[in-house]
Order: structure tokens, then sequence, then C-alpha cells
């Protein structure tokens, strides 16, 4: 052979290992790049799934704290009106003992007619007014608790919005495609310092 086409075998055969070289380097910082997004994707997935646990309980432990609250919303409403229910029972009870005690009254001494009937019309009219205004009471504070209950759970409506908002899910195909990008950037600077 002659020394030419030894020389020139010698250089092709050297450019062929380093180019060899060179898209192994490639093939391994691609891959490198590549499972590193890999990886960055399998931390996204679990930094999502934990998110999503979180809302779960957060939502649970919120429907039981609206739930807790109108329940005794609902208590304390139904205290109230056994309570006005006592009252006006009461009422009742001095009522007939008032109009009791001036029949009594009147009969022993002597008085009858127009002037007991309008005694007995006056006590029943300040127990009507006395049931009246409990009544009215009553209603308003149902009135309020009605309120109560729709503000609590519109509040808690926009707690839940607040719980609730939307999971970054994992970029999967930019993901590898930075990979790939970071992979070739690393065997471009590589490449660089070898020159």
């Amino acid at each position: 052979m002659c020394p030419i086409t030894i020389g020139t075998a010698l250089t092709v055969a050297g450019t062929s290992t380093a180019t060899a070289a060179a898209v192994g380097t490639a093939v391994i910082s691609t891959t490198m790049g590549v499972a590193t997004s890999a990886l960055s994707i399998r931390g996204q997935q679990q930094a999502a799934s934990a998110q999503a646990k979180a809302q779960a309980n957060q939502t649970q432990a919120e429907r039981q704290r609206l739930q807790q609250q109108q329940s005794a919303e609902r208590i304390n409403q139904r205290f109230q009106q056994e309570q006005a229910d006592t009252q006006i029972q009461k009422s009742a009870i001095k009522a007939q003992e008032a109009r009791a005690t001036a029949r009594v009254s009147a009969g022993e001494a002597g008085v009858s007619g127009l002037s007991v009937d309008a005694l007995m019309n006056d006590l029943t009219r300040k127990q009507a007014i006395f049931n009246y205004g409990l009544t009215r009471q009553q209603e308003q504070s149902n009135y309020a608790t009605e309120l109560r209950l729709q503000d609590n759970a519109l509040g808690s409506s926009q707690r839940m919005l607040a719980i609730n908002k939307p999971i970054e899910q994992p970029d999967y195909i930019g993901g590898i495609l930075k990979g790939a990008n970071t992979g070739l950037n690393t065997y471009g600077t590589l490449s660089s310092i070898k020159t």
C-alpha cells in the first residue's frame, strides 16, 4: 500500500472513531437529560398527588365544619323556640290565675257586671300583647337564623373554591423536550471543550 493511502485510511479511521465517540457522547448526554426530566416529571406527579390528597382532606374537614355549624344553629333555634313556648305557657297560666283572682276579689267585694268584664278583658289583652311580642321576636330570630345558615353555606362555598384550586399537572412533552435540549446543550458544551 502506498503511504498516501495508508495515511488517508488512518485519517478516515480516526474520523470514524471520533464521530462514533461524538455520537456516543450526544446519546449519553441526551439520555441523561431525558432521565433527569423523567425524574422531574415523577416529582411533579407526586406533588400533584399529594396536593390532591391534601385538598380532599381539607374539603372533608370543611364539609364537617359546615355541618356542625349548621347543626349548632338549628339546635340554638329549637332551644329559643322551646323557651318562647315555655314563656307563653307560663303567661297563659299567670293570666288564668290573675283572672280567677280578680273574679273572686270582685265577688267578695260585691262588684259585678261591666267593670269586672272590663278587668277580665284588660288581663286578656295584656296576655295577647305579651304573646304577640314573644311570637314576633321568635319569628325575627328564626329569620336571622335562616340568614346565618345561608351566610355559613356561602362562606363554606368560598372556602371550598379556595381549597380546591386546580392542580398543576406534569408537562410530559415539555419535560422530555427540555431534557433532550439539556442533553444536546451538554453535548455541545463538551464538544467545544474538546476542540
